[in-house]
């Protein structure tokens, strides 16, 4: 049967070892989860990148903001401790202040859905980040307007296997982690368990405090997971995530250095529970039932020092606006999925088509909180709401095979989606709107080697609601956003599997597109979101994996974006034509993994991105830049230590960026601030693996 056939080839996959062990002459399959359907990653129609276990180790990455780079025309926007918010292909959002946030990058860790919470994303026990770019409205609806990101942590297996790790690093960073799996009852219940901690002084000092941890870093990672082999037709996996995340928050400064001035630090906090159960059945040849249930709840606390220096630093009367803004949030998350595949004897058309269909059910509560001593950025100084939204959707897929090489993909998706927001103001705002989404695709497998796709897709993200202070009842409210995206791709493998490469060109018309402006007025902010009337994106991304001999492995990853607007307008001035923000020109990756022999391996990676707008709302700009990382890996036994460098020659480049008046010294004038990226961070792993 196929289900079982599948489940066979992952495994197997999964258990592959790695090139670095020198028992590989030819690059193995990488199997995804992009569609409904397990599949090689060669041969999936989308544009994908998928970031393995041995990456993210040799790096010593902590979160998927220190991994994103590696995908073309992918971009991260700090304004936090770390980076939480994504744009793929330039749309995605860049902050969040007092207002709710729909975003349009969906983030899946292990089934639930963590969309409008980034900081979620830490690694340790992960087995593989897949980037889906472009709209995916079909599987995961008004998340995935321009596209997803899917973690997926290692998986129970019968075979008893243990993984310890510690490490230091520059920046009083320590790490220390565990993860023990294996079969509990043997052929029938297996279990994984795993916990993790991270700790970091993080990059700034504080030179009014006298502290060199006012941006630190301090995470706390525990997973738990169970498969029951109920029988050979069924499968029952609950999984447990964890996370208790206590950063600092200190990062901006008016000389735009690494030396802030701040007296009262601001925080970057998080507690997550997350629960997930899923059931795989398999009642005869035709069908496969998967249902999956998921539960997340988080308490979040985002606060800063609103003039970043001291009182008393300047004259009585030049800082008006000295003060401390806190924003509390607590999410609880619920969702229920229903999904009917086909298997061979359930095909239709005379065997001809594979087919889905599904229902699903995503309840958010969203209770929120901000506490100002100013409400820069909202109507403060006590200000407090509900957000609380329903998305119920049925969607459906036909995979016809029209002959052996070529296959017409039909998706479509129907969602309800209904929002009720209230707060202190006596502001009461219901929405309920059917939106909808899909995509009609045809595939083309030339041959085992070259896989051609074009597929014309649909994304949506749902309306919101503002509630900045300042805004008009006009301005309570912004309009759903929607796209169409031509996408065609070429995925092929060359010289006896030792050569894969991957070139995709998409067109994307977005209407209504749903911009971020921030307007000054006097010492505060009206920070709102409207629809700008359309912007236009486009380029090409393509990457390659060349085992060039069985010593040296290259790999490399481009993406141009040409992403415009085609009609913009804030505050009387218009933006026609200009570069959307967050959206630079070229992203770039160039990395090679030299096999000295079957102990040592040395990796060297360099990546980088053009300059960008940091908003929509004015024109100050990122700057161009490149970093090179490195690590040295020897491997003895169960023993594995790994030296490695993070920006190894200590470039300063930056994450997010602020164009306003807020230093007396210069009369308030306008100017850009912005927050820096990582430094240079080198440290020592010591891993044991059983």
């Amino acid at each position: 049967m196929k289900f079982k056939a599948l489940s066979l080839a992952i495994s197997a996959i999964f258990s592959t070892n790695t090139l670095a062990e020198g028992t590989k002459h030819d690059l193995p399959p990488m199997i995804v989860s992009a569609d409904f359907r397990p599949a090689i990653a060669l041969e999936t129609p989308v544009s994908l990148t998928t970031i393995g276990e041995e990456v993210i180790e040799a790096r010593n990455a902590q979160h998927i903001e220190e991994v994103l780079n590696l995908a073309p025309n992918v971009n991260v926007s700090s304004g936090a401790s770390r980076g939480q918010y994504y744009q793929i292909r330039g749309i995605g959002e860049r902050s969040q202040f007092n207002a709710p946030l729909n975003p349009s990058v969906g983030l899946i860790i292990d089934g639930v859905d963590f969309s409008r919470t980034g900081g979620a994303g830490t690694l340790f026990d992960v087995e593989s980040v897949e980037i889906l770019r472009g709209p995916q409205g079909t599987k995961f609806g008004t998340n995935a307007l321009a596209g997803t990101i899917n973690l997926r942590s290692k998986e129970p297996t019968e075979e008893f296997q243990v993984h310890a790790e510690a490490g230091l690093a520059e920046y009083n960073t320590h790490n220390l982690g565990l993860a023990v799996g294996g079969a509990l009852i043997e052929n029938s219940l297996l279990g994984r368990a795993s916990i993790y901690t991270h700790q970091s002084d993080g990059y700034m000092d504080n030179d009014f405090l006298g502290r060199d941890n006012t941006q630190n870093q301090d995470e706390v990672t525990a997973k738990g997971k169970l498969k029951w082999l109920a029988a050979k037709n069924l499968t029952v996996d609950l999984s447990y995530l964890h996370l208790n995340i206590d950063n600092g928050y200190d990062a901006f400064t008016l000389d735009n250095s690494r030396n802030s001035l701040s007296d009262d630090p601001g925080e970057d906090k998080q507690r997550t529970n997350a629960l997930a159960l899923k059931a795989d059945w398999q009642p005869n040849d035709a069908v496969i039932i998967q249902t999956e249930a998921t539960y997340a709840k988080s308490d979040i606390t985002y606060s800063y020092d609103v003039d970043w220096g001291f009182d008393g630093q300047f004259a009585p009367g030049l800082f008006p606006f000295i003060g401390f803004d806190q924003f509390d949030r607590e999410r609880d998350n619920h969702s229920l999925e229903l999904r009917i595949l086909s298997d061979d004897a359930g095909r239709l058309f005379n065997g001809t088509t594979d087919w889905t269909v599904g229902i699903y059910h995503l309840e958010q509560d969203e209770n929120f909180e901000q506490d100002s001593d100013y409400g820069i950025f909202g109507p403060g100084p006590m200000f407090n709401g509900d957000y609380d939204t329903n998305n119920s959707s049925l969607y459906g897929q036909l995979d016809i095979h029209l002959n052996d090489k070529l296959t017409l993909i039909t998706g479509a998706r129907i969602e309800q989606f209904r929002a009720e927001y209230n707060d202190t103001l006596g502001v009461k705002i219901r929405t309920d709107e059917i939106l909808r989404g899909g995509k009609i695709g045809l595939n083309y497998q030339a041959n085992e080697d070259h896989f051609i796709y074009t597929s014309l897709a649909r994304g949506y993200k749902s309306g919101g609601v503002n509630n900045s202070g300042g805004l008009t009842v006009d301005q309570r409210e912004f309009d759903t956003e929607k796209n169409n995206t031509f996408e065609v791709g070429l995925k092929s493998k060359w010289m006896q599997n030792r050569l894969t490469t991957e070139l995709t060109a998409f067109y994307t018309q977005r209407r209504d597109a749903q911009i971020k402006n921030s307007i000054q007025d006097g010492p505060s902010f009206i920070d709102f979101i409207g629809n700008a009337s359309n912007a236009t994106h486009k380029g090409l991304e393509a990457s390659a994996d060349w085992l060039v001999t069985d010593k040296v492995r290259l790999l490399a990853s481009l993406g141009l974006l040409d992403a415009t607007f085609d009609n913009h307008e804030v505050a009387g001035v218009k933006y026609n034509g200009r570069q959307v923000a967050h959206a630079p020109d070229y992203t770039f990756s160039l990395g090679s993994e030299y096999y000295l022999n079957h102990r040592w391996t040395i990796s060297t990676n360099v990546e980088g991105k053009d300059q960008f707008y940091f908003s929509d709302s004015h024109n100050a700009e990122s700057g161009s830049y490149a970093i090179v990382n490195a690590s040295a890996n020897y491997n003895r036994g169960n023993w594995n230590v790994n030296v490695w460098a993070r920006n190894l020659f200590d470039k300063d480049y930056y994450t997010r960026g602020f164009f306003f008046g807020n230093n007396p010294a210069k009369g308030y004038a306008a100017e850009n601030f912005k927050q820096f990226g990582e430094p240079r961070v080198a440290g020592i792993t010591l891993s044991y693996d059983y």
